[in-house]
C-alpha cells in the first residue's frame, strides 16, 4: 500500500448529517454527491447517505449518474447539467432524470422513446441555470412525449438568511411553477432549498430539500451561518500527510521556491508529502497541519507534491510521522474553514480539490 497521503472519509458522520437534516425539514432529502462527492468519494458515500434515508441523489454531470446506475444504485438520480448535445440516450436507458433549463435541450429530449423522465429548471433571480427568455415560448411546448417528474431552482443568497431575494426567489418559483400548472403541466416534485435553505429558511423546503455540503458536514458559510458544531453538523473527511522529511535548520535559512521565507531562529522543518497536485492551494497563508499536539504553520510556498512547516526546535516528530492536514477542530486541528480562509477560498473548495493521488478510505467511525 502506498502511505503518503490520505483522505479518511466516516460514513457514519454522513448518515449522522443526512438524519439531522432529514430532521429539521420534515422532507426526503436529496443527497448532492456531484463533484465525486465534494472530493470524499462517489461511490461509497452515495450509498451510505441512501442507507441513512436519502430518498434520491443529485448531480451535476451525466457521467457521474451513469457511474452510480453502473455501481448498482437504483434510487432515483437528478443530473442536472446536461446541455444541448449530451447522450440523452444513455441518460433515458439508465433512467436518469435529467434537467432541462432550455427549449434546445427539451426538443432533443422528446424525440426519444418511452416518456424519458425531466426536471425543468427554473432561473428565479440566479441568472445562472434555468427557463428565463425562453420561458414563454417554451410554455407552448408539447409534454406529452416526457414524464415531466420535478420542478426546481436554485438560491444566490440563501446564506444570508435575511436577504431579501430569498423571499423573492420563492415568490418568483411559485409564479413559474403556477404558469406551468396553467398549461397543465403539474411535477410530483418542487425542489429549491440547497444546504443553506435546508438549515435556515422552512418557507423554501417543498417536497424535497437538495443537501450538498451540510451533508459533509460543513457550514455553507461560517461568516453568516456559524461554524459546523454551531450548526450540530459532524465533518466528515479528514486528511492527513505523512512528513516526508523531518530536519533541523539554522536560523536565516531560506526555505522554498522564491527564497519568500527566512527562519528567524534554529528550527526544526518538516516537509508535507503533499502539495497542489493533490489540492493543497498553493496560495495558502497562515495555516498549516496538526502534529506532537499542536499547529506547525506553513513556512515558504506550497510546491507541485510537498510543502514545509516550521515545527519548532523543540518537536519530536520524525520523517515518516503522520500529520493531520485538517479535520473536525476537536483536538485544535485545523478545519477545511480555515484552510478555505487562508487561501481566500472557502470550504467547499478545500475538500473538493483534494486530488485523485490522496487514497480515499471510506469507512464507518474511520477517525
Amino acid at each position: 500500500m502506498f502511505e503518503r497521503a490520505e483522505a479518511r472519509i466516516d460514513l457514519a458522520r454522513i448518515a449522522a448529517n443526512i438524519n439531522h437534516l432529514k430532521n429539521i425539514s420534515g422532507v426526503p432529502v436529496m443527497a448532492v454527491v456531484k463533484a465525486d462527492a465534494y472530493g470524499h468519494g462517489l461511490v461509497p458515500v452515495a450509498r451510505a447517505a441512501l442507507e441513512a434515508g436519502a430518498s434520491s441523489l443529485g448531480v451535476a454531470l451525466l457521467e457521474e449518474a451513469i457511474t452510480l446506475r453502473e455501481a448498482g444504485i437504483t434510487e432515483p438520480i437528478l443530473a442536472w447539467l446536461v446541455p444541448p448535445g449530451s447522450d440523452f440516450n444513455s441518460a433515458a436507458d439508465h433512467t436518469i432524470d435529467v434537467a432541462v433549463a432550455s427549449i434546445g435541450a427539451f426538443h432533443e429530449i422528446t424525440q426519444l422513446p418511452n416518456k424519458p423522465r425531466i426536471h425543468i429548471e427554473l432561473d428565479t433571480g440566479m441568472s445562472r441555470g434555468g427557463f428565463l427568455d425562453e420561458w414563454p415560448e417554451f410554455l407552448k411546448s408539447d409534454f406529452s412525449t416526457v414524464s415531466v417528474v420535478g420542478v426546481f431552482s436554485h438560491f444566490a443568497r440563501a446564506d444570508e438568511p435575511g436577504e431579501k431575494q430569498n423571499d423573492e426567489q420563492i415568490a418568483r418559483f411559485n409564479s413559474m411553477v403556477a404558469e406551468l400548472s396553467a398549461v397543465g403541466v403539474n411535477p410530483e416534485i418542487k425542489h429549491l432549498s440547497n444546504s443553506a435553505a435546508t438549515l435556515k429558511n422552512p418557507s423554501a423546503y417543498f417536497d424535497v430539500v437538495r443537501t450538498g455540503i451540510a451533508m459533509y458536514g460543513l457550514s455553507p458559510d461560517v461568516s453568516t451561518l456559524g461554524n459546523s458544531n454551531e450548526l450540530s453538523l459532524k465533518p466528515v473527511m479528514q486528511l492527513r500527510a505523512k512528513l516526508h522529511l523531518v530536519k533541523t535548520v539554522p536560523a536565516g535559512a531560506a526555505v522554498g521556491y522564491g527564497a519568500t521565507a527566512v527562519t528567524t531562529r534554529q528550527t526544526k522543518l518538516g516537509v508535507v508529502a503533499m502539495g497542489y497536485a493533490d489540492g493543497i492551494p498553493r496560495i495558502a497563508r497562515d495555516t498549516g497541519v496538526f502534529v506532537d499536539g499542536k499547529r506547525a504553520p506553513i513556512i515558504g510556498r506550497v510546491s507541485m507534491d510537498q510543502f514545509v512547516v516550521d515545527l519548532g526546535p523543540d518537536s519530536q516528530s520524525v520523517s515518516g510521522d503522520w500529520v493531520i492536514v485538517f479535520g473536525d477542530g476537536s483536538h485544535g486541528e485545523y478545519t477545511a474553514d480555515d484552510w478555505g480562509a487562508a487561501s481566500l477560498s472557502i470550504n467547499y473548495e478545500i475538500v473538493t480539490r483534494i486530488g485523485s493521488r490522496v487514497n480515499r478510505i471510506c469507512a464507518p467511525h474511520v477517525y
